[in-house]
């Protein structure tokens, strides 16, 4: 993965010069909804494995669920995020910024449900158990720089302020003094 360099959002809602994978997995943003919630993420598959594409396959709704024990207990789940930053750094798109994905669930955030409806989903290739690499907190600030420059972002927060009862994620080992935004 190339350095972090500032990244250009384009009025499609998409960064450029990054790898895109569309996933089939999201709606359409209603024109009234202003997006000022950017929600961080943790995922890996298999659970506390990294390496693998299986998170892309997952988004894509490609996901051989034989493959793993665990994959058989989210075989109905139909989820995406925006951006994916794997470990080695790379940033994946799935959803353009003016689409929803289904990253959120059932969440609130500031007395407001539905987070999908106003937030952007940036997963971090991750777990509770480990630490996040530092070139994915290199990616992660060029890519908040250029979301908070175009859209009036409030907070950015992770998926266990939304949605406490069910996710813990980011998890303990992110590092939020590590972030920086142009809040």
């Amino acid at each position: 993965m190339r350095s972090p360099l500032p990244f250009i959002l384009n009025n499609k809602g998409f960064v450029e010069d990054i790898k895109h994978l569309i996933s089939p997995n999201f709606e359409r943003r209603l024109p009234n909804e202003a997006i000022n919630l950017i929600v961080i993420h943790a995922i890996s598959m298999p659970p506390d494995q990294f390496g693998s594409k299986d998170i892309e396959k997952l988004f894509m709704n490609k996901l051989n669920f034989d493959e793993h024990p665990f994959y058989s207990t989210i075989k109905n789940l139909k989820v995406s995020a925006h951006f994916l930053i794997k470990r080695t750094g790379e940033l994946i798109q799935f959803v353009s910024c003016l689409n929803k994905a289904w990253h959120a669930g059932q969440s609130s955030w500031n007395r407001r449900a539905n987070c999908n409806d106003f937030s952007i989903g940036i997963e971090l290739e991750g777990s509770d158990k480990k630490e996040f690499t530092e070139i994915q907190y290199e990616n992660l600030n060029a890519l908040l720089e250029v979301l908070c420059q175009h859209y009036p972002i409030q907070d950015v927060v992770g998926h266990s302020d939304i949605a406490p009862a069910r996710k813990t994620d980011p998890g303990p080992f992110f590092k939020w003094n590590k972030i920086r935004t142009s809040l």
